[in-house]
C-alpha cells in the first residue's frame, strides 16, 4: 500500500464508542458484501429502518418488504466465519476473520452472511443489532435520549468537585489534568486539542469548559470501542455488567474456576470508579477497562509469580540461570568492570555466576575481565557483595563459577576469603558415592556451591597440577600472559591448584569433556563439564539425542564463543532444546537472545531454576531436539491469538528525526524446538496515534508447549534510524486465556509505563492435520485417514513380543479420543463458535437461541442423568435438529470415552511396565543378542520411542478422560444457569465428575 504523509490530527473514521454512535451509524446505513450459499458476494447498501424495527438491503429483485430482517426474529449475531457458507473453501482466504459477521434469523435459523470493509464497520453492526435484539420486546428509545448514565453521573461528580468556585466551568487546564489523572499515559496534547475542537464545534471558544462540554470530550477520548464491543456482548443491559454478567464473563472467556458473586463484588469494589456502581454491583465501562488493565487481569499466569514447581527433583533435571561476566559493563573487551554488575545479575534471579581470579598488584587476587589493568575489582570485595546480594532474590542454591588465572599462593587467599565471609553458606559436604544423581535444590536452600577444578585423589602436596580447559585463555593473552599457551603436541593447557581452593569443590568438579560413551561409563554425578558455543553447537547438530541424554544425569554449562568480542549473546533456546543447564548469557547486552533468558525464568516465581520437560528428564524416554512434527506421547496444542489494539506507544528511541507518529505492526514469535519456532506479523495501522487497533488473529503449532516462549515485538514501519518500539516475552505455560493486556518493555527489560497490547489468548488441543480455522465441512473432516501412533521394532524378539501386545490398546485410545475430539469440533461449528469455544459457551449459545424465540424453550436438557440428553419438545427447525444430533454424538463418544478409558488405560501401562522390566538388563541382553554399532543405536532408540508412546499415549487418555469429565459438569452448570435445563437437583458435584485415573509413577 502506498504510504501518504497526513497532516491532519484527526483520524478518518469516526470513533465508535457508545451503544447510541453505533445505532446512528446503522441508521445512516452502509456498504456490506452479500455471500449466497453459491459463494458469490454482491454489494448491497444496509440501513436501519428509521422506526429502529429492521434491516433492510438494496438493490434486490426482492420486493422491499421482502428485503429485509425484522430485529424480533434475529435469533444471534456472530462475528468471524462462523457459518458453513462463510467457512467454504472458496470463500476462506478473500476476506480476514474480522471482516465477516452473520445474522441467524426466523424461525428456521436462516443465515443472512455478510463481509464488512473493516472490523470497525463490523464492530458497530454487531454491537447495535445485539442491543436491538436485547430490547426487541420494547420499542427502543432514541440514543441519548432518558435519564443520565451511570457513567455520566460519575464523570459529572467529577467534575463537580473540581468546580472549586461552583461556577458551573473549570480553566481547560485543570480539566486537561484531570483527563489526564483519570487516564495515565494519555498525552497532554491529545487532551487539549480534543477541547479545542469541542469548543469550536460548539462555538464556545474560551478558557474554561462547561459540565456538558467536559462529560463529551471525557467519553470521546476515555473510551475504548473494542472494550465497549466486549461489554456489550456480555451485558445483560448494554450500559454494564452486573454481577451474572460479570461472573459470566469470568467463567466462559477467561476461564477462571470456582467464581463466585462475592469474588465479583470485590471485583466491582475494587475497580467501579463511580459509587453508584460499586453500592449496586455494577461494572461500567470505566471499571471494566480499569479491571482489563490491572495485574488481576494480566497475560501472566499469577501462579506462576510464586515458586510452582516440584523442586525436589536433582539439580541436573533444572534449567539453571547463568550470568557470563556479570560484572561487564558494555562489551569485553573495552568495557568496564563494575560490581553493580553482579548486583543486577543476583535480583533479576541469576544462579549461576562466574568470577574469573588474577594476580592482583597488591598480593591479593582480583576480579576483571576487561584488558585494562585499571579496571579491577578485589577478590574480597566482589565476594563480600555476593554473601549480600546471594538470596536476596531466590532462596535456592547459588554456584560460583571459578576460572582462576592466578598464582597458588593468591588462590590460598582466595580460598581464606571465601570460608570467611561465606561461612556456612558455602556448601563443603563430599558428594554421597552410592547415590546416583545430585541433591535437589531444596536440599541445597540457602547454600553456596563452588564449581571448579580438584585436585587428584593421590596428590597429598599444598599444590598440583590439574588440566584447564575453561575459558579466559584469549583475555590472558590480551594481558600479556602468553606464557601460559598450550604445550606442544596440543594437548591440554596445565595449571598449578592450591589444596585450599581444591577443598571447596563438592557437587560441582570441572572435567574435561571426552566423548558421551566414555561419560556414560565413568563420569560421577558430581562432575561437570563445560562446553563453548561451537562445541555445544556441534554436539546439538549432530547428536542431539546423546546431549540430551548426558544431560539427565550431569550438569552441563555452555558458554558464548571469544569471537563474540562485543559481548552479544548465543540463542540459549539452541541448547535448552538439548537439556544444557547453564547456557552463560553476559545479562548487560539486551536484545532479543536477553528477552528469551529473561522471560523464560520468570516461570517459576523467577527463582532462577525451572524444571525441564518430563521427556528430557525421565531415564528412558525418545526425544529428538531437532523434531520437525509432534513428539510421540506430547499432546502438541494450537494457540489462537488476537492482537486487538495498542495503547500508548511511545516511539522508537532512535529515531529522533521523525516526528510523533509511528506506524505500528505486532510480529508474534514462537521460539523453541525447530519444529515450533514460527513468526507471524499483524498488518501496519497507518496514522493511527498512540492507540492503534490491528484487530488479527494469528495461529500457531506448538508441538513441545513446556519449552516454548511467546514473545511479542512492536515495531515501526516507518521509522528512521530505529524500528523497535517495545516488546514482552512470556513462556507458554504461562500464558492466561481471554481477554489480557501485555504489559510492553524496552529493549532493556524495563517497563514501558502504561503501554500495552490488547489481545485474545485461547489454546486447545491440536486434531489430526491442517490449521483450526481450515476445518470446515463434516465431509472434508470424514475424508482424513486417521493415523495411529505405533511401537517400533527393536530386533530383540522377547522386548517387541511385550510391546506388540500394546499395538491394539494405542489404536483403541487414539480412536476414544480422536472420536470424542471430531464430535466436539462438529458441535461446536454448528453452534456458530471456534474450536477454542468451551462447553460453557456451547450450551449458553442454544440456550440464547431459544430464549429469542417467542415461544416456550422448544429444547430442554435432562439434567437428572449422569450424561445429560438434550430433548426436543415438539417440532423444531433442521438447525437445531442437527445442533441436537451433533450433541448427542458428542455425549455418546464421551461416555465411551469415560468408561473405557481405564481398561485401556491399564493394558497401556502394563505394557509400559513389562518393557521397563527389560531396561537394567538391556545391554547384557543386546550383547547376547550381538546388536553392535548401527544395530545396537537403532535397537535403543527404539526401546526409547516404545517406553514414551507407551506412557505419553497413558497420559493423553488420562488428561481426556478428566476433560470429558469436566463438560459433563460444564453441561450441568450452564444447563442450570441458563433455563434450559430440568431435573437440575441432580447435577453432580465438580470434584465426583472431575476425579482422574492415578498419575503414572516417574
Amino acid at each position: 500500500k502506498k504510504k501518504t504523509v497526513s497532516f491532519s490530527t484527526m483520524p478518518n473514521d469516526r470513533k465508535i464508542n457508545s451503544t447510541a454512535a453505533c445505532i446512528s451509524f446503522m441508521l445512516e446505513g452502509c456498504e456490506l458484501k452479500k455471500v449466497r450459499s453459491n459463494s458469490r458476494m454482491y454489494s448491497r447498501f444496509f440501513v436501519l429502518d428509521a422506526d429502529m424495527r429492521s434491516v433492510r438491503w438494496e438493490p434486490s429483485k426482492k420486493d422491499s418488504e421482502k428485503a429485509k430482517i425484522e430485529i424480533k426474529s434475529v435469533k444471534e449475531v456472530r462475528v468471524g466465519k462462523k457459518t458453513p457458507i462463510l467457512r467454504s473453501n472458496g470463500l476462506s482466504d478473500q476476506f480476514p476473520d474480522e471482516c465477516a459477521f452473520s445474522i441467524i434469523y426466523g424461525d428456521n435459523y436462516e443465515s443472512l452472511d455478510l463481509v464488512a470493509s473493516s472490523a470497525d464497520v463490523v464492530s458497530a453492526w454487531v454491537m447495535g443489532l445485539r442491543y436491538l435484539v436485547s430490547y426487541g420486546k420494547h420499542t427502543p428509545e432514541a440514543p441519548g435520549t432518558g435519564h443520565p448514565s451511570l457513567r455520566t453521573s460519575w464523570i459529572s461528580s467529577v467534575f463537580d468537585l473540581a468546580d472549586l468556585e461552583k461556577s458551573g466551568r473549570i480553566p481547560v487546564s485543570r480539566a486537561v489534568q484531570l483527563i489526564k489523572a483519570l487516564n495515565p499515559g494519555m498525552k497532554t496534547s491529545t487532551i487539549e486539542l480534543k477541547f479545542k475542537e469541542l469548543q469550536k464545534a460548539s462555538e464556545r471558544p474560551g478558557s474554561e469548559v462547561a459540565c456538558d462540554l467536559f462529560v463529551e470530550a471525557y467519553c470521546e477520548l476515555c473510551t475504548r470501542p473494542e472494550i465497549f464491543f466486549l461489554l456489550v456482548q456480555f451485558s445483560s443491559n448494554k450500559e454494564y455488567l452486573g454481577l451474572k454478567d460479570l461472573l459470566m464473563f469470568l467463567e466462559v472467556e477467561q476461564g477462571m474456576e470456582g467464581v463466585t458473586e462475592e469474588k465479583c463484588l470485590e471485583i466491582v469494589g475494587k475497580y467501579e470508579p463511580s459509587k453508584e456502581g460499586r453500592e449496586k454491583g455494577y461494572l461500567a465501562i470505566d471499571g471494566f477497562t480499569r479491571y482489563l488493565l490491572s495485574a488481576d487481569c494480566s497475560i501472566f499466569d499469577p501462579q506462576h509469580r510464586k515458586v510452582c514447581q516440584d523442586m525436589a527433583q536433582p539439580l541436573s533435571h533444572y534449567y539453571i540461570s547463568s550470568a557470563h561476566s556479570a560484572c561487564l559493563l558494555e562489551d569485553n573487551f573495552w568495557g568496564r568492570s563494575d560490581i553493580s554488575g553482579y548486583i543486577s545479575a543476583l535480583s533479576l534471579g541469576c544462579r549461576s555466576i562466574e568470577l574469573v581470579l588474577w594476580d592482583g598488584p597488591e598480593g591479593e587476587p582480583v576480579v576483571y575481565t576487561s584488558p585494562s589493568a585499571a579496571s579491577c575489582v578485589p577478590f574480597r570485595t566482589v565476594v563480600g557483595l555476593i554473601d549480600q546480594h546471594a538470596f536476596a532474590a531466590s532462596a535456592y542454591p547459588l554456584i560460583l563459577c571459578l576460572v582462576v588465572r592466578c598464582s597458588a599462593a593468591q588462590q590460598r587467599l582466595a580460598a581464606q576469603c571465601l570460608r570467611k565471609t561465606l561461612g556456612e553458606k558455602l556448601y563443603l559436604e563430599p558428594p554421597n558415592p552410592a547415590a546416583s544423581y545430585l541433591p535437589s535444590p531444596e536440599q541445597l536452600k540457602g547454600r553456596i556451591l563452588i564449581k571448579g577444578k580438584k585436585l587428584p585423589l593421590g596428590c597429598e602436596d599444598s599444590e598440583g597440577e590439574v588440566s584447564d580447559e575453561e575459558e579466559g585463555w584469549e583475555l590472558a593473552q590480551r594481558l600479556g600472559q602468553e606464557e601460559r599457551e598450550a604445550p606442544e603436541g596440543g594437548g591440554l593447557r596445565r595449571v598449578r591448584l592450591s589444596r585450599e581452593l581444591s577443598e571447596l569443590v563438592s557437587l560441582c568438579q570441572a572435567v574435561p569433556f571426552q566423548d558421551f560413551e566414555s561419560s556414560r561409563r565413568g563420569q560421577h554425578y558430581w562432575e561437570m563439564c563445560s562446553f563453548s558455543e561451537v562445541e555445544a553447537g556441534r554436539f546439538a547438530n549432530e547428536c542431539p539425542a546423546e546431549l540430551v541424554s548426558y544431560n539427565k544425569r550431569f550438569l552441563s554449562r555452555v558458554y558464548p564463543s571469544p569471537m563474540r568480542i562485543d559481548a552479544s549473546n548465543m540463542n540459549p533456546q539452541d541448547f535448552w532444546k538439548c537439556g544444557c543447564q547453564m547456557v552463560a548469557m553476559n545479562y548487560q547486552t539486551p536484545g532479543l537472545m536477553m528477552d528469551l533468558n529473561a522471560g523464560w525464568f520468570r516461570q517459576n516465581g523467577a527463582c532462577g531454576y525451572v524444571l525441564r520437560p518430563a521427556i528430557m528428564r525421565e531415564e528412558v524416554s525418545y526425544f529428538s531436539a531437532n523434531a520437525k512434527d509432534s513428539l510421540p506421547g506430547v499432546p502438541a496444542q494450537l494457540l489462537h491469538l488476537k492482537v486487538i489494539s495498542g495503547q500508548n506507544l511511545p516511539k522508537p528511541k532512535g529515531s529522533g528525526a521523525k516526528g510523533e507518529v509511528v506506524e505500528p505492526y505486532v510480529c508474534a514469535e514462537i521460539h523453541g524446538i525447530p519444529a515450533d519456532c514460527a513468526e507471524h506479523r499483524t498488518k501496519t495501522a497507518l496514522q493511527s496515534g498512540d492507540n492503534p487497533v490491528f484487530d488479527e488473529s494469528l495461529e500457531f503449532q506448538i508441538n513441545l508447549p513446556e519449552l516454548a516462549v511467546l514473545r511479542f515485538v512492536v515495531l515501526d514501519d516507518d521509522y528512521i534510524g530505529d524500528e523497535f518500539i517495545a516488546q514482552y516475552t512470556i513462556p507458554f505455560e504461562c500464558l492466561q486465556p481471554g481477554y489480557r493486556h501485555v504489559p510492553l518493555q524496552s529493549l532493556a527489560g524495563e517497563p514501558l509505563p502504561h503501554a500495552t497490547l490488547f489481545v485474545h489468548v485461547a489454546i486447545t488441543d491440536r486434531r489430526g492435520e491442517g490449521k483450526g480455522h481450515r476445518r470446515g465441512l463434516a465431509g472434508r473432516r470424514g475424508r482424513r485417514v486417521r493415523e495411529y501412533t505405533s511401537t517400533k521394532a527393536t530386533g530383540i524378539k522377547a522386548i517387541d513380543e511385550v510391546f506388540r501386545t500394546a499395538t491394539q490398546p494405542l489404536r483403541e485410545a487414539t480412536d476414544l479420543r480422536e472420536n470424542v475430539q471430531n464430535a466436539l469440533v462438529s458441535f461446536k461449528e454448528l453452534c456458530g463458535l471456534t474450536p477454542a469455544a468451551n462447553m460453557k459457551q456451547c450450551i449458553l449459545t442454544v440456550a440464547t437461541w431459544l430464549l429469542h424465540s417467542d415461544s416456550t424453550p422448544s429444547v430442554t436438557l435432562n439434567l437428572a442423568e449422569q450424561y445429560p440428553p438434550m430433548e426436543a419438545q415438539g417440532p423444531i427447525p433442521e438447525l437445531l435438529r442437527k445442533v441436537l444430533t451433533a450433541y448427542e454424538t458428542m455425549i455418546q463418544t464421551s461416555r465411551t470415552l469415560i468408561e473405557s478409558a481405564d481398561a485401556v488405560y491399564g493394558k497401556l501401562i502394563q505394557a509400559q511396565q513389562a518393557g521397563m522390566d527389560f531396561h537394567k538388563e538391556l545391554h547384557r541382553i543386546e550383547a547376547k543378542e550381538g546388536l553392535r554399532g548401527h544395530k545396537l543405536q537403532k535397537a535403543l532408540e527404539s526401546f526409547a520411542w516404545n517406553i514414551t508412546v507407551l506412557k505419553g499415549q497413558a497420559d493423553l487418555l488420562k488428561h481426556a478422560k478428566a476433560e470429558a469429565l469436566d463438560n459433563l459438569w460444564q453441561i450441568h452448570n450452564a444447563g442450570q444457569s441458563c433455563g434450559i435445563g430440568r431435573n437440575g437437583s441432580a447435577s453432580p458435584e465438580p470434584s465426583r465428575l472431575r476425579a482422574a485415573l492415578d498419575p503414572i509413577p516417574e
